[in-house]
């Protein structure tokens, strides 16, 4: 099991940098490189891709250029040296290429496939901007949601105080009704000179 670590320090953001540089010289993904930093650091790839994505993308965007333009240049000198018989690019009307592929047992590469492969390498960055602007507006949804609930929270409070004091202030009322009317109801006494009490008259 991989233990969270949430502090990085500059030996693991440059062990990152350069993983993920030679990845992307090589061919390879950025994906395959946050693996592999994550099995060295005992970090999930997600986090490395966070990592590099949020913070050190940035420091080595230079640097990334280059290792695309290696990539590019390492892919036309393969192409080169390739024995034209050995790289068929197939079009879907072309059945010529078609019966030449099968005679030499070599792997068909059409032009569909290399579309979609060239695609593939810009979407994966488009990718990663995107979400990066989903998770901004989620954590300004977030905060706001906040900010909501403490201000639903005070009025909460204040109501809960003034529905306190007006019962408190009917309870007295309800009092006063109840006993304001039995003391008028009660007759009035006073004591005479011989200690005995007698009524007053109303």
């Amino acid at each position: 099991m991989k233990v969270r670590q949430d502090a990085w320090s500059e030996e693991n953001d440059l062990l990152l940098a350069e993983t993920v540089l030679r990845h992307v010289r090589e061919g390879s993904t950025q994906l395959k490189a946050f693996e592999e930093v994550g099995d060295s650091l005992d970090r999930t790839s997600a986090a490395c891709g966070f990592r590099w994505n949020a913070v050190i993308r940035k420091q080595y965007e230079q640097a990334l250029r280059l290792a695309r333009k290696h990539r590019k240049q390492s892919f036309r000198l393969l192409q080169n040296k390739e024995k034209p018989k050995e790289l068929h690019i197939l079009l879907k009307s072309n059945e010529l290429s078609k019966n030449t592929n099968e005679d030499t047992g070599k792997e068909n590469l059409t032009m569909s496939s290399i579309i979609a492969f060239l695609e593939n390498l810009h979407t994966s960055s488009q990718d990663v901007e995107s979400l990066q602007k989903e998770l901004e507006a989620v954590k300004h949804a977030k905060t706001d949601l906040e900010v909501k609930y403490e201000e639903l929270e005070k009025r909460t409070l204040t109501i809960e105080q003034d529905y306190k004091a007006l019962v408190k202030i009917m309870d007295r009322a309800r009092k006063m009704v109840i006993f304001g009317g039995e003391e008028e109801k009660r007759s009035s006494f006073k004591m005479d000179r011989n200690g005995n009490l007698e009524k007053i008259a109303e």
